[in-house]
């Protein structure tokens, strides 16, 4: 207890914490440098930047555009873009496409991303012959 009957937190009387700072403090808080780390990118899409790519989604949703840009999260921004829907309950049903112009694709439902320069479609080795 302090004088006067009032309690200091922390033991010290300096205010809360009970961080002195001086010359060996870095910034004042917890000890870590000012210049935060940049995170990297997960996936570095800018090699592909202008050129057209392939998203699939979960759902069964894939669209195929230019990409225009894309940022950390892995939202990226398509030009041109061309949705194609597949119903992932019935592989036998027709596809349905409509264009879609410019649009910005939200990076959590992504499930995959992938060059269309040089990618086709193979059968699945995995699917027994009958």
């Amino acid at each position: 207890m302090r004088e006067g009957g009032q309690y200091s937190r922390g033991g010290h009387a300096r205010g809360r914490g009970g961080h002195h700072g001086g010359p060996d403090s870095r910034d004042g808080r917890d000890g870590r440098d000012n210049k935060e780390k940049k995170r990297d990118a997960i996936f570095d899409l800018q090699k592909y930047l202008d050129k057209s790519i392939r998203v699939k989604f979960m759902g069964g949703r894939e669209v195929t555009g230019v990409l225009k840009g894309s940022d950390q999260l892995l939202n990226i921004v398509l030009d041109d873009a061309v949705e194609t829907i597949h119903d992932p309950s019935d592989p036998e049903s027709a596809e349905r496409q409509r264009h879609v112009g410019l649009v910005v694709l939200r990076g959590p439902s992504i499930i995959l991303v992938s060059p269309t320069d040089g990618a086709e479609e193979i059968e699945n080795p995995f699917v027994q012959a009958e």
